[in-house]
């Protein structure tokens, strides 16, 4: 059984989705991929997590840094899920590139060769948007590029982290 809670926010209603104690995902209304790793056995609730992310955007939709995290479950391969935790290390306010990813990747799996393009589909399927900070990830020349929530969802938060 998984839940889902609807939260209104700057960039759009957010559908987020649990597993009863960890985020499992969190999507913008109408983003590509949309509540695409939801189970089929699906419950409308309000849970105590959906309280933690709530108070988590409210920080952050506020202008500010959270200092803490509810606690996070994304579904996906190893792969994705080792570029999701390094999309979680990228600091508040700061961006990187798909290629710095790449190299970070490449570092922490020796012999192992991982493209911009590659690192790009995983970043593309983050079933955790804001959270899991996606919209931090730039274009190697600096340009907004590809966001599931759209280049306007992704403008504001970069926005409201003083990026641009």
């Amino acid at each position: 059984m998984e839940y889902i809670h609807k939260i209104k926010s700057p960039v759009g209603t957010l559908t987020v989705s649990s597993d009863g104690k960890n985020i499992c995902g969190l999507w913008i209304e109408g983003q590509k991929y949309f509540a695409k790793t939801l189970g089929k056995d699906v419950s409308e609730q309000n849970l105590p997590v959906f309280e933690d992310v709530r108070k988590w955007l409210d920080v952050y939709f506020s202008g500010k840094k959270p200092g803490f995290m509810p606690p996070l479950m994304p579904k996906g391969s190893p792969f994705q899920k080792s570029i999701w935790n390094n999309l979680c290390k990228i600091p508040y306010g700061k961006t990187t590139t798909y290629g710095e990813l790449a190299k970070q990747f490449e570092l922490e799996n020796k012999d192992r060769h991982m493209s911009a393009r590659a690192v790009g589909g995983a970043v593309g399927h983050n079933p955790i948007s804001v959270l899991i900070p996606c919209h931090r990830v730039i274009g190697k020349s600096g340009s907004l590029t590809g966001y599931a929530g759209g280049i306007a969802a992704k403008t504001k938060l970069l926005q409201l982290e003083g990026v641009i």
